[in-house]
């Protein structure tokens, strides 16, 4: 007869897995994560950024249909699996947004796309700039279609969804390579001060409390200034903001937990510093780590919203939730709050989510319970 793991990490576990928002908010991270790895897959725009523009078109509203011409570029594409899942593919037609058509003589028939009841623009397109094509039933098959745009457009005509799906990238990702650098430059500063104490840890200690004093957003912005704006620097200006209270929980456990037997004894067996802290130490105060991890998931996703809201962000034409608000706060007012509510959602649900784990973690975590 098999006995049931007893272990700290079986116990934590199956603590989480009746929290239910704990486990709720987990797999509603793990759905974001998978639209932000294949954003390009199911978006409807699969090309990059999401860019097609299609300004006659702008600010529709959800569930918009309109009627789509494509006309098939000269230039030759040449892409992989690989690149176009990371960044999108090139496009391989012009996109007209049109309100009728008819074939005369050899001839397709447009009218083009106007809002606000005024009559489009009129053109003739010859059935030689369809390749593949000769006449009208493989042109009407294979160039025309429904095109609908499930949560409209924004104010340059592109697909709202799609841009939210690869925006998600960036709110997404920044989280780990944020908390990432975090840990990495806190658990290493922390442990140093904690463990060695006396000099180090005065050393290491006003660093820390500098950095604390400079407000965050500042601190971020004058990051960002310094080695330039993109989509990596916020990355790591962000990281580089976040590692402080990081440093400060490991450096109060280290303190704990240096007094106790088990570091007496792999200090009289001989073992270096370094795998005493590694090896020893650093496992047995980790919890609290973790749970500080995924409250500055939540964090970073913040600042990058306001870094891009304020423009010093993920530049254009990239997509950022952050951006997207900024593009469209103004509509709040003229009839439109869905462009600018749509983003918004989006990043209090992530954020929110993360919040919700992080408390479960904790939860999950707590030896006393």
């Amino acid at each position: 007869m098999t006995q049931k793991s007893k272990s700290l990490t079986s116990l934590a576990l199956q603590k989480f897995k009746k929290n239910f928002w704990g486990v709720l908010s987990f797999w509603y991270i793990v759905l974001i994560g998978f639209i932000a790895i294949f954003a390009y897959v199911i978006a409807p725009d699969d090309t990059s950024n999401a860019n097609q523009m299609h300004l006659s078109i702008h600010s529709k509203k959800p569930g918009f249909e309109v009627t789509m011409l494509k006309i098939p570029l000269e230039q030759e594409l040449s892409s992989s699996f690989f690149s176009d899942l990371l960044f999108g593919k090139k496009s391989a037609y012009s996109e007209t947004p049109i309100t009728s058509y008819s074939f005369a003589n050899d001839t397709l028939q447009i009218v083009e796309y106007a809002s606000d009841g005024l009559d489009g623009i009129k053109k003739s397109i010859p059935f030689s700039k369809f390749s593949n094509a000769s006449s009208s039933e493989e042109i009407e098959a294979a160039f025309i279609s429904k095109q609908r745009f499930l949560l409209g457009t924004d104010k340059y005509g592109r697909d709202l969804l799609s841009r939210m799906f690869i925006g998600a990238r960036i709110s997404f990702f920044i989280g780990f390579i944020a908390v990432f650098i975090s840990l990495i430059i806190g658990i290493t500063m922390g442990s140093l001060a904690g463990y060695f104490g006396g000099k180090v840890d005065t050393a290491i200690m006003f660093i820390i409390n500098v950095a604390w004093s400079i407000p965050t957003l500042l601190l971020v912005i004058a990051i960002t200034l310094a080695i330039g704006k993109g989509f990596w620097q916020v990355f790591i200006a962000v990281g580089l903001t976040m590692w402080v209270e990081v440093a400060r929980v490991v450096r109060g456990q280290i303190m704990s937990a240096k007094q106790l037997q088990y570091v007496t004894a792999a200090r009289a067996l001989g073992y270096t510093d370094f795998r005493i802290i590694s090896r020893h130490i650093l496992p047995n105060v980790m919890a609290p780590v973790i749970v500080i991890a995924a409250a500055n998931f939540a964090g970073a996703i913040l600042i990058e919203s306001g870094l891009s809201f304020l423009g010093i962000g993920a530049q254009p034409p990239t997509p950022s939730w952050g951006g997207m608000i900024k593009d469209h706060y103004n509509y709040i007012i003229l009839g439109k709050p869905y462009l600018a509510v749509i983003p918004g959602l989006a990043i209090m649900s992530l954020v929110m989510a993360f919040m919700l784990i992080g408390n479960a973690l904790r939860d999950a975590l707590d030896v006393k319970a």
